[in-house]
């Protein structure tokens, strides 16, 4: 449910943004076509020539949306909207990660000292009800083990790293789709520009001229795509290294609170279980 939402967000983030720079572009041809078709000419040039200003501020305030836009349309709408689904598609994996870990994280310094306080005092089912209730893999991986408490250390410990491994795994889930789309950018940026020579070689051979006109076109097709594939591969990389040492601190939070629990348990039985 947290990664359809997210994923649902995302593309509707994108889709309402590009429809408002439509609209906006639309907007403003049509107030600049009106004047000229219904004023004399030397009118236009005027209001033109006074507007000039203006119009500079307003495109360089947008001036790198507009490049974008202008710049994907450049590199052909087919290969450009791959590129582009695969930023969507990465970023809504990505989204989806940091949440689940940001949710994972605990004050693991208070809750150990409240399992500790529970044992010391011989109340085990307390202390299940602070882990039930706790959410994190910290505290599953304590409940595991207090359910286990009375079959004696060895148990578990062993009870304990398997439910380990079983949290680092949830941790690390939907990682390989962001390395997928990490890679697919860029893969995606290098087909688009092998496509570009093609059409390039396509015109020289049509016109019989290789002219520095006629090879540009293609050419820069196919450079637009690979920029824009490097682009979107560098975004979900930083995204990614992210999400690895946010999974890093909570793994260690489990390695470090799993020794903690055996020593909370190994008190309890001396105590209790003479």
């Amino acid at each position: 449910m947290k990664k359809l939402f997210a994923i649902v967000a995302v593309m509707g983030v994108l889709t309402f943004g590009s429809t408002q720079l439509v609209q906006a572009q639309d907007a403003a041809a049509t107030e600049q076509a009106a004047p000229a078709a219904d004023k004399p000419v030397a009118d236009a040039v005027a209001e033109a020539a006074e507007a000039s200003a203006p119009l500079a501020g307003a495109e360089e305030e947008g001036g790198i949306h507009k490049e974008i836009k202008v710049k994907f349309i450049e590199g052909t709408a087919s290969f450009m909207s791959l590129v582009a689904i695969a930023l969507v598609i990465g970023l809504a994996f990505c989204i989806e990660r940091i949440i689940y870990l940001s949710l994972a994280e605990i004050n693991t310094k208070k809750f150990m000292s409240s399992i500790e306080a529970a044992l010391e005092k011989g109340d085990v089912e307390a202390a299940k009800d602070i882990a039930r209730n706790t959410r994190g893999p910290v505290a599953s991986i304590y409940y595991q083990g207090l359910m286990r408490i009375d079959q004696g250390i060895d148990v578990v410990e062993k009870s304990v790293v398997s439910y380990g491994g079983v949290q680092a795994g949830y941790l690390e889930k939907g990682c390989s789709w962001i390395t997928l789309f990490i890679a697919m950018a860029p893969s995606l940026g290098f087909l688009g520009t092998v496509v570009g020579m093609v059409m390039a070689f396509d015109k020289i051979q049509q016109q019989g001229d290789i002219s520095p006109t006629v090879v540009a076109g293609g050419m820069k097709v196919a450079l637009i795509t690979t920029i824009f594939g490097l682009v979107v591969a560098l975004i979900l990389q930083v995204f990614y290294n992210y999400i690895l040492a946010k999974i890093e601190a909570l793994t260690s939070e489990m390695e470090d609170s799993s020794i903690s629990l055996l020593d909370m348990v190994i008190k309890y039985n001396l105590k209790y279980k003479k």
